[in-house]
């Protein structure tokens, strides 16, 4: 049973109609493939009144942009720019046959230091694609 024989069509309530379904100005029922382009045609939509702010509503923006322009500016003062490194000082190093890159590094190390870390050193230094070494190459390694 559908609504309609439940209740009655009340006047002036809308009743839903088919898809692609549209009522032309005359009441007609109209199955053109156009949908209607807005539901009150002819009529202009009320304007949107205009945004007003509360007392305490301009306080809460002002308190908002004054705390904004006080991170930023706090920001800005602290940073800092990296001053100039300390160069290393370093001698060359002919490599004698035999001799590895690891074996360089583990008599540069500081006592504690990892050999690892000294190799990575040397390698970046040089700037070596690899750790292998040739009898006769010329490296600097660090003073130390």
């Amino acid at each position: 049973m559908s609504a309609t024989a439940i209740a009655p069509l009340v006047r002036g309530t809308v009743r839903p109609r088919p898809a692609g379904e549209r009522m032309a100005r005359d009441g007609a029922r109209d199955r053109g493939a156009a949908p209607i382009a807005s539901r009150g045609v002819g009529r202009c939509a009320p304007s949107p009144a205009p945004l007003r702010l509360t007392r305490r509503g301009r306080a809460v923006v002002w308190v908002l942009g004054i705390a904004l322009a006080g991170g930023v500016g706090g920001a800005a003062a602290s940073a800092q720019a990296d001053g100039p490194v300390a160069a290393t000082e370093v001698r060359r190093v002919e490599v004698a046959p035999g001799q590895t890159l690891w074996g360089i590094a583990a008599d540069v190390a500081a006592p504690g230091e990892d050999v690892r870390d000294v190799v990575l050193e040397l390698m970046a230094l040089n700037e070596l694609p690899s750790a292998g070494l040739q009898a006769g190459q010329r490296i600097v390694v660090p003073v130390g």
